[in-house]
């Protein structure tokens, strides 16, 4: 697994303290892996209570699916 970049940090509306943290994974399972943005959410502000990996090639509709979601 490869070493996270720290892309960008947001506080997290719902929760004083808590984090959004965005990272980019060149190689998130081993050396053939394609990079994947990292997105964690941190209940107190420390290492991520959980992730999701996002595949580069999903960002495009993955943001269009979360401007839906807003506009509802």
């Amino acid at each position: 697994m490869s070493e996270a970049k720290l892309l960008n940090t947001i506080n997290l509306a719902s929760l004083e303290g808590g984090k959004i943290t965005l990272s980019k994974m060149e190689h998130p399972y081993g050396a053939n892996s394609h990079p994947v943005v990292s997105i964690g959410i941190s209940l107190k502000g420390e290492e991520p209570d959980w992730k999701v990996h996002i595949p580069y090639e999903n960002i495009d509709e993955l943001i269009e699916a979360l401007k839906a979601a807003k506009a509802q």
